[in-house]
């Protein structure tokens, strides 16, 4: 690729997000790494890196983006400032078709811009290149346990959000004291590994799901569960992955073991709409079941878990589900309701360390391919639309942008 101007946008969705897809010393090591490359940061006074911090780095900071080829952001660019004829890198949230970002791809095609998703960026072993998923599980998990802290008066300790960095929110891990409590954590990948850094460093053991179901303990414990714990067979055969995930309506859930026996729930599994929930809400009305908090970190509204009622937000991160009348109250109003923890941007509460691991994927694994040949197509695995089409891997959405 020859000459190339990349724009660095600032990021207009509601609620704000303070991340950005590249720091000051990336967009720096960008310019030093790619000759022939331009690159300007629009400025931005809610971004958790100043406009001076760019400038600093030798980064120009300007108000115009339209003279850019490439254009760099992390989540929807809001429709009226979509530009004709550019590439736009983010989060575009339309390839499972939904509904609220129908408008989104029909202007994208209609501006004849290439899309290229975050989320579609893969390797040629299918595996996504960039995420946030460890920031999510790292600030979910955190959430969990500060809701469990406020829910019975045990200890009081500042949000994630108001902390500078990680290494700032360590410091409030010291203020914890955990109980023998019993956690369970359902998941493997990225989100699951980031909570199970926080319940480690708190204090937390591992214990194995049999452990956690027969053994007490005079320490807090946490178990992992896999999608094989907690599901099974429906005609009584054996568990086989491959099929869960391809015919997950085959099986059932057995979670409601679990249940009985922990005192918090941190989901970070992802759910199959097809694939059974792990618990209904006439299993929350039974007197064996204990769980009485729930960080979920997947969000899947009216999904997997019958409390996850609705989003909560980063001011306002907890609320309260009365399983007797199946409905959302208030935080902590009456010890018999669930605790539910559902903020749906987790990450964005530690926006400068998610930005740094976030960017570092992007100029090593992504920028690369971008600005060179692609010879490994993860550029065009990734890319949705362009020249006012869908890709040929994404006319799948075709009836979507119809709204059919």
């Amino acid at each position: 690729m020859g000459k190339v101007k990349i724009g660095i946008i600032k990021e207009g969705k509601v609620p704000i997000d303070r991340r950005v897809a590249l720091t000051p010393a990336q967009a720096k090591s960008v310019i030093e790494q790619f000759p022939g490359v331009e690159l300007v940061v629009q400025s931005s006074e809610i971004r958790c890196f100043s406009d001076e911090d760019y400038l600093n780095a030798g980064i120009a900071i300007t108000q115009d983006l339209s003279d850019c080829d490439i254009i760099l952001g992390v989540k929807e660019v809001p429709i009226p400032e979509l530009m004709n004829d550019k590439t736009y890198f983010f989060f575009s949230h339309t390839i499972k078709k939904q509904p609220y970002n129908r408008g989104l791809l029909q202007e994208i095609l209609a501006k004849k811009i290439t899309l290229i998703d975050y989320e579609t960026l893969t390797n040629p072993d299918g595996k996504r290149i960039i995420a946030f998923g460890r920031w999510a599980g790292i600030v979910g998990a955190y959430n969990g346990i500060w809701t469990y802290g406020e829910r019975y008066n045990l200890f009081h300790t500042r949000r994630a959000h108001e902390c500078f960095d990680l290494d700032d929110l360590k410091k409030e891990f010291e203020k914890i004291k955990l109980p023998p409590i019993k956690i369970l954590l359902t998941g493997g990948g990225r989100v699951a590994k980031g909570s199970m850094e926080v319940l480690m460093a708190l204090g937390a053991r591992k214990v194995s799901p049999h452990q956690f179901m027969t053994e007490q303990y005079e320490f807090p414990i946490f178990a992992q569960l896999n999608t094989r714990d907690y599901n099974k067979k429906s005609d009584g055969g054996a568990f086989s992955r491959v099929e869960f995930y391809s015919h997950p309506e085959k099986y059932e859930s057995q979670f409601l073991q679990y249940a009985k026996h922990a005192d918090i729930l941190i989901a970070s599994a992802f759910w199959d709409p097809r694939a059974p929930v792990l618990f209904d809400r006439k299993d929350v009305l039974k007197n064996d079941f204990k769980i009485n908090i729930i960080a979920d970190i997947t969000c899947d509204i009216e999904g997997s878990i019958p409390s996850t009622k609705q989003p909560s937000t980063i001011e306002d991160p907890v609320y309260d589900y009365n399983p007797s009348d199946n409905r959302v109250e208030a935080a902590f109003t009456d010890e018999g309701n669930i605790t539910v923890m559902a903020v749906d941007n987790l990450p964005c509460e530690l926006p400068r360390d998610a930005s740094e691991s976030f960017g570092h994927e992007l100029l090593t694994n992504v920028l690369p391919e971008l600005l060179g040949s692609d010879g490994k197509k993860i550029i065009e695995r990734a890319t949705i639309a362009k020249d006012g089409a869908l890709t040929e891997k994404y006319s799948y959405l075709q009836d979507y942008v119809e709204g059919k």
